[in-house]
């Protein structure tokens, strides 16, 4: 009755099946996945020596707020910052500083002159305007500095939230080095 059944079918040594070669294209894009992981290249970069200290300036403007000097004297106290570049989370990282930024305004008189004067509408409609000093590690790259694994520059928009705060902000300065 054995012999009713067809043995398998099996290939000959030395010969890949089909199934043999697709176990071994997921065996490798596995070791590939694990190789090229952004956590694991951010630690060999950091046992490495390869990330340096970065201290990054973001401009948060015109977002309402009742109480500026309060909210910035909180997110001071809290001294950590949550971070987002381009939609991908990056972690927290320290905040160094919160520095106001005064609102101006600028007039033509009808003589020519130009004249910038302080916004006195800024303290009456509650607006948030301030640079966040933040600093944290990364790597220096040629396009320019690789920060939470997203390529950071100037302009670049990023998101900045806390306990009782979420801003959208631009990256107005980046330094690398010890600050």
């Amino acid at each position: 009755m054995a012999s009713d059944f067809p043995s398998p079918r099996s290939t000959p040594p030395g010969q890949w099946s089909v199934v043999d070669i697709a176990a071994g294209a997921a065996v490798f894009l596995a070791a590939a996945g694990v190789i090229w992981s952004p956590k694991l290249s951010s630690a060999v970069a950091r046992a490495t020596g390869g990330e340096v200290p970065v201290t990054v300036s973001v401009d948060v403007r015109g977002e309402p707020a009742v109480d500026s000097a309060a909210l910035i004297r909180s997110i001071e106290s809290e001294g950590k910052v949550s971070i987002v570049i381009r939609n991908a989370p990056h972690g927290t990282v320290k905040v160094a500083k919160v520095e106001p930024l005064q609102r101006r305004l600028t007039i033509l008189t009808p003589e020519g002159k130009l004249i910038s004067t302080p916004d006195p509408n800024q303290k009456t409609f509650g607006t948030f305007d301030a640079r966040f000093i933040l600093e944290g590690r990364g790597l220096k790259g040629g396009g320019g500095v690789v920060f939470g694994n997203q390529t950071l520059k100037i302009g670049a928009p990023v998101e900045l939230e806390g306990s009782n705060y979420r801003f959208n902000g631009n990256v107005t300065n980046l330094s690398i080095g010890p600050s």
